[in-house]
């Protein structure tokens, strides 16, 4: 989950309390509000091989991806996440901007709700792209732009509370609850713009797309694929 030391500071917390220590079968408990598990199910799917997870924090999301048939591998810079997560799939610490895979290595990778832990996100986007195979699959889940954010207050479970700063890009503790994360170790913000234009410019085509979250959605969700033509120029160039 990005930003290394302040994770491993709350690493015990995130397990234990906030998201709930799994269940033996790997479910985490509470079932799944936020559509979490629903956005993987529906926009990576079915298939074999390899998935990267990047910021795999706890490895919490591992149990999905293989009754999705994948095999899953984590990568987070987080040793104190990585402690919990070593028992749920091989894993491996490193800068997720700088992946230590080989080029068009892995049929699929996913960010599960760790985006704003990474102020590089469209770095981190190059490189998932760079590690794909041509006509790979990337998913990303995330916290919504729109309406999670310093600028967003939730503390009302029927309506959400928009205030300035969407439009301002920037990092932030400032937190509706001191239950969550961000108050804890800070989130970055990405306008859903500057969101969407880092999957372009890192050669990455967005397909599908999924909200979870009610009343008003807290989860963004977005299926995008490596194009071959683009691997083959990429190819081409280097030569």
């Amino acid at each position: 989950m990005g930003r290394g030391a302040p994770y491993d500071a709350i690493a015990d917390w995130y397990e234990n309390e906030f998201l709930g220590a799994p269940r033996p079968d790997g479910r985490l408990p509470g079932g799944d509000p936020l559509g979490i598990d629903h956005a993987l199910a529906g926009l990576l799917g079915p298939g074999g091989g390899v998935c990267l997870e990047i910021g795999c924090g706890t490895g919490a999301r591992a149990a999905r991806l293989r009754t999705l048939g994948w095999t899953p591998l984590g990568i987070d810079v987080s040793a104190g996440m990585l402690r919990h997560a070593r028992g749920r799939l091989p894993v491996a610490r490193a800068d997720a901007a700088r992946l230590p895979l080989r080029t068009g290595s892995v049929p699929a990778a996913v960010t599960v709700m760790a985006h704003t832990d990474m102020p590089g996100y469209p770095a981190v986007l190059r490189e998932a792209a760079r590690v794909l195979r041509p006509d790979g699959v990337f998913v990303h889940v995330g916290v919504h732009p729109c309406f999670c954010g310093g600028f967003a207050d939730r503390s009302d479970p029927g309506a959400v509370v928009i205030r300035p700063g969407y439009l301002d890009g920037h990092w932030t503790r400032a937190s509706w609850t001191d239950r969550g994360v961000r108050d804890k170790v800070g989130a970055e913000h990405f306008p859903l713009p500057a969101l969407l234009h880092a999957f372009l410019d890192a050669g990455l085509v967005p397909g599908r797309f999924a909200e979870g979250g009610a009343p008003v959605p807290a989860v963004l969700a977005i299926r995008a694929r490596k194009p071959a033509a683009v691997s083959r120029r990429a190819g081409r160039a280097r030569a």
